[in-house]
């Protein structure tokens, strides 16, 4: 059913199975703790991360650190110029920010991390569809980095990574199932599902939405499986990327 409803090409020439191309260039920022430039067709973000010393006030005194995130997309980022969020985040930009920060925390052990807050800051440059999936495949990268500068100096005793996390959309666009929706497929898809995993296969979160008609139990499970793959395929990019800039990584699970 899923090879069924995957078959033929789609308006950018892809197979429905095959994400667009993905570039992960790290050290983008230097002056970052960690930073990548990542780029999934013509989406492009900036992933950075600031270590800092200190924690929330809820966390004082616990001997635990804190990741979180901040999202943002520049005035042309998108054909038409979008505002700057001069009185803070709006709705859309605080749920993206609250996702990304999930994500990463999903995979970091924060008592390792000791009394620490790891900050990812990720910039949209250009959108055309997965800015949140770019910025959370990203946003590992850039933390993982930091992370394993922390290692290296000595400053925590263990790595706090215990996985990867990385996501993905996936779609019902003109009956079929599809991989990584650029804009063209994202605004008129019948079925949305963002899927966010770690390396080892396990769910971090899971955003799926009917546009129109409700979709099956069958759809969701085609969507997830294919949505599984893009997570294998990006998490080998991360892990190949980070073991040439030095990082180590915990094995898979």
């Amino acid at each position: 059913m899923l090879e069924r409803k995957t078959a033929g090409r789609r308006g950018d020439g892809r197979r429905a199975a095959e994400l667009r191309p993905v570039r992960l260039a790290p050290g983008f920022l230097p002056d970052a703790e960690g930073s990548v430039l990542v780029e999934v067709g013509s989406t492009r973000v900036i992933c950075s991360a600031t270590v800092q010393d200190g924690v929330p006030p809820f966390l004082r005194g616990q001997g635990t650190g804190w990741v979180t995130a901040e999202y943002g997309m520049l005035p042309r980022s998108s054909p038409q110029r979008i505002e700057r969020e001069r009185r803070g985040p709006g709705g859309r930009t605080h749920e993206i920010q609250r996702l990304i920060g999930r994500s990463l925390r999903a995979v970091v052990d924060m008592a390792a991390l000791g009394e620490r807050s790891v900050l990812i800051d990720c910039d949209v440059l250009q959108a055309d569809g997965g800015t949140r999936c770019a910025s959370i495949t990203g946003g590992f990268v850039a933390l993982a980095v930091a992370l394993g500068r922390l290692e290296a100096a000595g400053l925590v005793e263990r790595s706090p990574l215990t996985d990867s996390v990385a996501a993905v959309s996936v779609g019902i666009v003109d009956g079929r199932v599809v991989l990584d929706l650029p804009y063209e497929e994202d605004h008129r898809a019948a079925v949305d599902l963002n899927l966010v995993m770690t390396g080892s296969g396990r769910f971090v979160e899971v955003q799926g939405t009917a546009e129109g008609a409700p979709f099956t139990e069958r759809e969701l499970r085609q969507l997830v499986a294919l949505g599984r793959t893009g997570i294998e395929r990006l998490t080998l990019l991360q892990r190949r990327m980070l073991r040439a800039a030095g990082v180590r990584m915990p094995r898979a699970r």
